[in-house]
């Protein structure tokens, strides 16, 4: 019986030690995973806040008085314009252009991507109108417009990041 019962006694041990250390893996991947999302999370938050800023002072430097914008017809589209900013606007073109594809080199959502899109179409939009008419002239439906995809981007950002939806009356600019 002795021997039957170190056996048993050591099947039992080592079966638990196996248990411990699978356990243990297990748990350290869980938190790798956790961490890593955690990360990613954060990268995703810190791409989306550039790309809000960058559009945003696209429209303010679209709004200057000062500001030397022209148009052509879009090559593809020849009903609408393509604007294009002298050596003082370039930069704003370009922040615009670096954070909307840091967006699509981030998001994990489709929802997220196509109202990014849709907010660089508008601020597109507003920027070309710009260059027919004065900054105090402008129409207001391309602003409804980009209010309306900055609302679907907010939106889009919130669910793909796990957040809480909007509560009601703040989706004001």
């Amino acid at each position: 019986m002795n021997v039957a019962s170190a056996s048993i006694t050591a099947a039992v041990a080592l079966l638990g030690v196996v248990l411990g250390g699978w356990l243990s893996i297990h748990n350290q991947d869980r938190l790798w995973q956790r961490d890593h999302a955690r990360q990613w999370r954060d990268i995703r938050l810190a791409v989306y806040k550039d790309f809000v800023a960058a559009y945003r002072q696209y429209i303010a430097f679209t709004l200057e008085p000062t500001a030397n914008i022209t148009a052509v017809r879009f090559p593809h589209s020849p009903e609408k314009l393509t604007p294009f900013f002298d050596q003082a606007g370039r930069p704003y073109k370009e922040r615009l252009e670096t954070a909307a594809t840091a967006v699509r080199l981030v998001s994990e959502s489709l929802d997220t991507l196509r109202a990014a899109r849709d907010v660089v179409r508008s601020v597109r939009e507003i920027a070309a109108s710009r260059a027919t008419h004065s900054e105090g002239a402008l129409p207001a439906e391309p602003f409804q417009q980009l209010w309306s995809a900055q609302h679907t981007f907010l939106l889009a950002v919130r669910a793909e990041l796990g957040l809480a939806v909007l509560p009601v009356g703040t989706d004001e600019a």
